[in-house]
Formats: structure tokens, sequence, C-alpha cells
């Protein structure tokens, strides 16, 4: 029972309350699988390709693909599909996240997510390298409650890695692709440089672990 300030028990309030909690909590089941945050560029392609081509289309995960294309539109989630059995997806407005799918970023949008929605903003860095994979990686620290792993793979710049921290300290597991085996390999250099990266792995490597991961198999 829940009293009102002045000690009185409020019997509306405590329905009230007790029909939002168990809407909340539906809400917090039906989110509750992991997204894994793979941010890319330049080379960014072959590191999707060889990733997907090893993940089991079951897995539970939602993928979701942060390319910080700028000049032109993505042709992502035509090319993919023929590398994977999930169903893959240019992002729209309010579009629910979903496992055992993979997620593409529209070019020049901010990705959001907000009770399992995605949601799109103009991009915020319109001038110079864009910042798109950090402002995920953020938004998904402070919106989702499942688990998270970000990757980070090949292309140029250092987009993500300020927001690496920021998923270990919610438990989330960081990973970047391992420099040789990138073509551009500026970018995960950059997030290693972090201090906050946990394992670098090639994307093959990468998709074992997200396996374990998915799973809960020790690491």
């Amino acid at each position: 029972m829940i009293h009102d300030r002045y000690g009185a028990v409020n019997e509306s309030e405590t329905s009230g309350v007790a029909n939002g909690n168990r809407v909340n909590e539906a809400v917090s089941l039906e989110n509750d699988f992991p997204v894994v945050c793979v941010g890319g560029s330049a080379g960014g392609l072959d590191a999707y390709i060889r990733l997907l081509q090893n993940l089991p289309a079951n897995l539970g995960v939602a993928i979701v693909i942060v390319n910080h294309i700028t000049k032109m539109p993505t042709m992502l989630h035509e090319v993919l599909p023929t590398y994977t059995t999930m169903p893959v997806e240019l992002i729209t407005e309010s579009l629910q996240m979903k496992p055992n799918r993979v997620f593409i970023i529209p070019a020049n949008r901010d990705l959001h997510v907000t009770d399992g929605q995605f949601h799109l903003k103009p991009i915020s860095k319109p001038h110079g390298w864009p910042d798109v994979i950090t402002v995920f990686l953020r938004s998904l620290t402070e919106h989702w409650d499942g688990k998270l792993i970000a990757v980070i793979v090949s292309g140029y710049d250092g987009d993500g890695a300020d927001a690496l921290c920021g998923i270990k300290e919610v438990g989330g597991i960081t990973i970047a692709q391992k420099l040789d085996t990138a073509i551009q390999p500026d970018m995960p250099e950059t997030a290693i440089a972090s201090g906050c990266i946990d394992f670098v792995l090639s994307p093959e490597n990468i998709a074992q672990k997200l396996v374990r991961i998915a799973r809960n198999e020790v690491l």
C-alpha cells in the first residue's frame, strides 16, 4: 500500500502503481536480449561480411551496424542479406528493436534508442568526421537494460572510442577488430588506445565470441 503525504492510504494510487509496474516489467522482459553495436566505416563492409557469415541466425541478439556514411545513401541493407539468413532492415523512425535481426543505420542520421525503439535525428556533427557510433553507444548505455556489446571494426578516425568506457561501466563488453585483419585500422586502433577494450579479435573470432556471450558461456 502507498500512503499519501499525510499518511492516508491511497488505494487508487496503489492500483495504478501496481499496473504501471506490470507494464514496466513486461517492457523490461521484452527488451531483455543482447544488443551488438558494430561500428565501422572505410573497409567496414569486409568486416561486416566476415562477421555475419559466421553468426548463427537464431543467436537471440540484435545486430546494429552503425556505419558512418555521410556522402551518399547506404546500400548495406541490400548487400548484406547475401551473407546472412537473418532479416536485414534499414532503420526507420520508431522501428522496434528485435533479436535475430540485423539493423542498418541510414546515412546522415544520429541513432538513439528508447523503450526498445529506434529514433533518428539529424546528424549532430555534419562536418568533419561524424560521431554517430559514439552517439548510439551512449544512448544504449542510458536506455537499454539488456546485455550490451560494442564492436569496433575497420574505419577511419576514432568514432566510438569515447563511449567504450561507458559501455564497460554498465557491465557491457567491448571488442575491437585485430589491426592486421582490418582494411583501415585507424578506428579499432583508437578504440584499443582508449584502454577500454576487452578483446582484440579477427571478424571470424568476434563472431565466435558473440556466440559465447549470447549463450552465457565462460569467456
